[in-house]
């Protein structure tokens, strides 16, 4: 058995920046959507009609009870075996041509898996708030938009940083599945270095530390936004 060879590793230094900066790309831009499309439908989640809630809940239990994997597998190959998205993409639908592309299937696939965690996150915020904070914005007669706005997202979203930090790992980790529909992703890098050197232990060692480095710096930043933001939570020092 040969040695661990750190020069397999130099070499393939830009492989795995490239593999680096995707990962970033993929993971960075869902989370920003998967913000976006939880808050709207946390709210939606809160509601007391339950044909606005139980469609929302529907959603977030189906993609929370099944593997991302298998979700990314049904966006990349099941809508290409589709006959009407196959007569789409002939007619170069501007809506449907995208899911040719592997990037844009596990943005989508990752994009809703990662809003359906978030939404309950939000929505649990919500439903935690003091009514007392509720009362008192509707006794000086705020709107329901103003309430939302000034007094129910601030509030859930400061409470939601420890949870949505769990949340930011995972979808962190869970991108390296990206690399099963053909993206160089951190992970797709270590397999190209093992498939080139026959090195497996280099190459996934290598995607392993960059992992490793990148959830501690995400667990650093989310310490600091619960100093910044939560620090009117913590027990008071005598």
């Amino acid at each position: 058995m040969n040695d661990f060879n750190l020069q397999i590793i130099y070499d393939s230094r830009m492989e795995y920046l490239y593999g680096l900066l995707l990962t970033l790309k993929l993971v960075g831009t869902c989370l920003i959507l998967g913000v976006v499309l939880a808050i709207g439908l946390a709210l939606l989640r809160c509601s007391r009609n339950p044909w606005v809630s139980k469609p929302v809940w529907a959603f977030t239990y189906y993609m929370r009870g099944t593997p991302m994997l298998i979700q990314l597998f049904i966006v990349y190959n099941g809508f290409a075996g589709l006959e009407w998205v196959q007569e789409q993409w002939a007619a170069e639908n501007p809506l449907i041509l995208p899911f040719r592309e592997p990037y844009f299937c596990a943005l989508f696939t990752f994009t809703l898996n990662t809003a359906a965690y978030t939404t309950e996150i939000f929505a649990g915020a919500m439903k935690n708030i003091a009514y007392g904070e509720i009362e008192a914005a509707r006794a000086i007669g705020m709107s329901w938009f103003t309430m939302v706005r000034r007094i129910v997202l601030p509030s859930a979203l400061r409470r939601s940083i420890p949870a949505y930090s769990n949340e930011v790992i995972f979808m962190l980790q869970g991108s390296s599945i990206a690399s099963a529909v053909t993206l160089v992703d951190l992970t797709g890098a270590g397999r190209n270095v093992y498939s080139k050197y026959y090195a497996p232990f280099e190459g996934f060692i290598a995607a392993g530390v960059i992992y490793l480095i990148l959830t501690f710096l995400l667990l650093g930043l989310f310490r600091l936004a619960e100093k910044r933001w939560l620090a009117y939570l913590a027990p008071r020092k005598h």
